[in-house]
């Protein structure tokens, strides 16, 4: 059962979501309807709640997913593994690194909530708050496991 689902919410749902996060309430409730439903069609699980449909199938909240896409990619841009600079969408961060994970990124004032809920921004708030004792940076495969 999982085994179709997973190819499903990855092409689907998830496809461009590093370019395209949707910054409204109403829009990432609709967005969320999409996997309540196909989930609740799944048979055996009708009658069970949203999160414990969820939990069965061992899948995540698209929101989170996002989010988790989010890092994935940073985590590749800061690390060189794809063909992106990382100074075209960040700057590294040059003041003291005494707290927090040792590759933080700069993040640069933004007066209009649609540059705030930008890529850049919205990725470099969760890098930063990355815990150093709890990420591991030594590999993709590995930061994909805690991220």
């Amino acid at each position: 059962m999982n085994d179709f689902i997973t190819p499903f919410a990855n092409a689907i749902l998830q496809y461009w979501s590093v370019a395209w996060n949707p910054m409204l309430k109403k829009d990432i409730e609709t967005l969320e309807k999409v996997q309540r439903r196909f989930t609740k069609r799944i048979p055996g699980l009708k009658d069970l709640t949203y999160c414990q449909r969820l939990a069965r199938l061992k899948l995540d909240s698209l929101e989170l997913r996002r989010v988790r896409l989010d890092l994935i990619f940073t985590y590749k841009l800061v690390f060189g593994l794809t063909g992106l600079k990382l100074s075209d969408f960040f700057s590294t961060a040059q003041r003291c690194r005494s707290r927090g994970q040792p590759y933080k990124l700069f993040l640069s004032g933004c007066i209009s909530a649609i540059r705030h809920n930008y890529f850049t921004h919205r990725a470099a708030r969760t890098w930063n708050n990355l815990p150093e004792d709890s990420t591991n940076f030594s590999s993709l495969a590995l930061c994909k496991r805690i991220v």
